[in-house]
C-alpha cells in the first residue's frame, strides 16, 4: 500500500502537468496560432498578450494548488535564483524593474509561505552577481535551481514561477525563454511541458 500510495504520488504531477499543457494547447488554438513566442517566434510586446496572460494565470493556480508542498528551503533558494535570471536574462535590469520583480516575489501566493525579506536577500543576491558577471551568475543561480532537481513538485514549480515572474508584463522574451529552457535542462524537464 505505501509503495502504491508512492507511486500514485508521483503520478499526479505528471497527470497535472500533462493537464496544463493541453490546457495550454487550447489557448493557442482558440487565438488561431502555432507556437506562442517559442523559439525564433519574434513577436511584438502586445501580440499574443490575452493569451500569455491567461497561461500566466493557470500557471499561477497550479502553483496554488501544490503550495503546502512549497515550503522547502531549496525551493525557496531555486525559486530566487529562477526569478533572478529571468529578471537579468537581457543582461539588464533597471532600478525600476529589480522593485517590479521584488514585488511580484513578494505579492506571489507560492512564495509568501517564505518571509519577505529571505525572498528580497536571495534575488537581490543572485541578481547582483548576473549584473556583475552574467556567465557566472548564471552558472552560480543554475547550481541552485539543479538542488531541487529530484523534487519533481518543486522543479516544476520553479519553472513555473520564473513563467509566471517573465510574463508579468503580457510578454514573454526570447532572452527569458532562453533561460527557462537552459533551467529545464538543469532540472531534467522538457521545456515543452511548459511551453518553452
Amino acid at each position: 500500500m505505501t509503495r502504491r500510495a508512492a507511486n500514485d504520488a508521483e503520478v499526479a504531477p505528471v497527470a497535472m502537468w500533462e493537464r496544463i499543457k493541453a490546457q495550454a494547447k487550447s489557448l493557442q488554438q482558440s487565438r488561431g496560432t502555432g507556437t506562442p513566442g517559442g523559439p525564433g517566434g519574434g513577436r511584438g510586446a502586445g501580440a499574443g498578450g490575452g493569451s500569455r496572460t491567461r497561461l500566466v494565470n493557470m500557471l499561477k493556480s497550479q502553483l496554488s494548488s501544490v503550495k503546502t508542498e512549497l515550503k522547502s528551503g531549496a525551493f525557496r533558494d531555486a525559486s530566487m535564483a529562477m526569478c533572478a535570471l529571468v529578471a537579468a536574462a537581457d543582461g539588464q535590469v533597471d532600478p525600476a524593474e529589480r522593485q517590479h520583480v521584488e514585488s511580484m516575489i513578494v505579492g506571489n501566493d507560492v512564495l509568501q509561505n517564505f518571509p519577505a525579506d529571505q525572498l528580497r536577500q536571495r534575488f537581490n543576491k543572485h541578481l547582483d552577481h548576473l549584473l556583475a558577471d552574467f556567465q557566472a551568475g548564471k552558472a552560480e543561480a543554475m547550481q541552485e535551481i539543479a538542488k531541487v532537481a529530484k523534487k519533481p513538485t518543486e522543479a516544476r514549480a520553479v519553472i513555473q514561477t520564473g513563467i509566471v515572474i517573465a510574463g508579468s508584463d503580457g510578454y514573454f522574451a526570447q532572452a527569458e525563454q532562453h533561460v527557462v529552457r537552459e533551467a529545464c535542462a538543469a532540472l531534467g524537464l522538457r521545456p515543452e511541458e511548459f511551453d518553452v
